[in-house]
């Protein structure tokens, strides 16, 4: 059983808006709403901005059409990152009251030589001090109309350590860490400082997120301990594999979440596929996101890289395409269908039809196709047709189209009729019902035949028999 943290549960997602969103970022997403939901606290959404050349606003709506379609909402924000220049420059400016972030003149081309230096020397290639004000140090001269970077005062000695829910205990040695420049020669904070200063503002208590990030993790954590705020907990997501084990890219189908409704996945398949990928309760498999959220926890978090399969995704779309509500299923695929030349007047009711084939499709997009064959004039191929259209079959049929004139008109009174004109001419099932379906639909699989016959309507299959007999 999780025991409630001591504190309410604040967690986040916080995308860069440099693409879409992608499958780990879902995923991330997932983990931390599911944790705020599993403790009834609260999940930001926080748009990290700060990139202008790469940040667009497609990107930006791309993202939160993704989680408007996963159905991952969030209480407080979107904020952006941008918005929020005030507010960091003012704790730049109390960091450098109290000397834990100074000015530095170096520029590029001298930081880089002292790279090269240590480099030389077989140490880490590193910022070398220059500017960093230490007590009895004499600071150079300052270069007449050089802008400077400010630069965080970062500990020289000891160590960096947290226990990460998902890795462990991790440390890291401040010597392995730079003076990270805080903020920019034009006066723009950088990366790692707005992070910080946002997830205390924002008051976050727990930071799930992409491994990726480990490294930036230390660097956060003491600039939070320099202005004096409270750590969150940290958890870094192993990256999410490719069924070759290889990173996820493109070559692997869709990566990007949006790209999923439009080849006919379900979000409920989606989020229920992408919460197995690095948690577990026992054996389930299936689950909704209401039941999701009650067993959520960190504890199941796992450390090893997960590999995407395709097949799997599909096997749950197939499921939750069958609890799916079939009028839901109607809106979904009618778009679709009409994109495909589908006539829907004088035609079965859509999700009636989809009901008696949802059975057997693993996307919307087969369901829509599979629909087809009640929104179209049949086109039945003609060497079926004299395979299966024989002399021997001819009044067995011509029998059938009299009897259903008058037939109740249920499943149960047309396969009746069918058995009756079978008996009468000593054939078996398959002789009479493959060009039945040939007629009537074009196509030789369909479902039962006495349901699909039903779904038409007498007047349609009447007619439909009549122009071959």
């Amino acid at each position: 059983m999780t025991t409630a943290p001591a504190t309410p549960v604040r967690t986040r997602f916080a995308p860069s808006p440099t693409g879409f969103l992608h499958l780990g970022g879902a995923r991330t997403a997932l983990y931390s709403w599911a944790y705020a939901r599993h403790f009834g606290g609260t999940f930001v959404l926080r748009i990290e901005d700060t990139d202008l050349e790469r940040s667009t606003p497609e990107a930006v709506q791309a993202i939160i059409d993704g989680m408007q379609w996963l159905g991952l909402d969030h209480d407080e924000g979107p904020f952006y990152q941008m918005q929020r220049m005030d507010r960091y420059r003012e704790v730049i400016g109390q960091m450098l009251a109290a000397g834990t972030a100074y000015h530095c003149y170096s520029t590029p081309e001298e930081v880089e030589a002292m790279r090269e230096r240590f480099r030389a020397a077989g140490e880490k290639p590193r910022y070398d001090g220059t500017w960093r004000p230490e007590e009895g140090k004499t600071l150079p001269a300052i270069p007449e109309g050089r802008k400077p970077v400010v630069r965080f005062k970062n500990p020289l000695d000891g160590d960096v350590t947290w226990h990460d829910v998902v890795k462990g205990t991790i440390t890291i040695s401040n010597k392995e860490l730079d003076d990270l420049i805080i903020a920019r020669t034009d006066g723009t904070p950088t990366y790692n400082f707005c992070v910080a200063v946002d997830d205390w503002d924002m008051r976050i208590t727990h930071v799930l997120r992409g491994d990726d990030h480990v490294n930036n993790t230390p660097r956060q954590i003491n600039i939070l301990r320099a202005i004096g705020a409270p750590l969150p907990e940290y958890g870094h997501l192993p990256m999410i594999l490719g069924s070759d084990g290889q990173k996820l890219s493109k070559r692997h189908g869709a990566v990007s979440v949006m790209e999923y409704p439009a080849q006919g996945f379900l979000p409920e398949a989606m989020l229920n596929y992408l919460a197995r990928l690095g948690w577990s309760h026992g054996d389930d498999e299936v689950f909704s996101m209401a039941q999701f959220c009650e067993w959520f926890n960190l504890e199941h978090l796992t450390a090893s890289a997960a590999q995407f399969n395709n097949e799997k995704l599909a096997w749950l779309n197939n499921y939750w395409i069958k609890q799916a509500d079939n009028g839901r299923l109607a809106e979904l695929a009618k778009p679709r269908m009409l994109a495909a030349g589908a006539d829907f007047d004088n035609a079965p009711d859509l999700a009636t039809v989809l009901g008696l084939l949802k059975e057997r499709t693993n996307t919307v997009n087969e369901l829509a196709d599979a629909a087809m064959l009640f929104y179209r004039q049949p086109q039945p191929d003609e060497a079926l047709m004299t395979q299966h259209f024989t002399d021997a079959v001819k009044p067995a049929l011509a029998q059938f189209a009299e009897r259903i004139q008058t037939v109740e008109w249920t499943k149960e009174a047309i396969a009746a009729a069918m058995k009756e004109v079978l008996a009468a001419n000593g054939l078996k099932m398959p002789q009479m019902a493959m060009p039945l379906r040939l007629i009537v639909t074009g196509q030789l699989q369909t479902p039962a035949i006495d349901a699909v016959l039903q779904l038409f309507g007498r007047a349609t299959v009447a007619a439909r028999l009549a122009k071959y007999l």
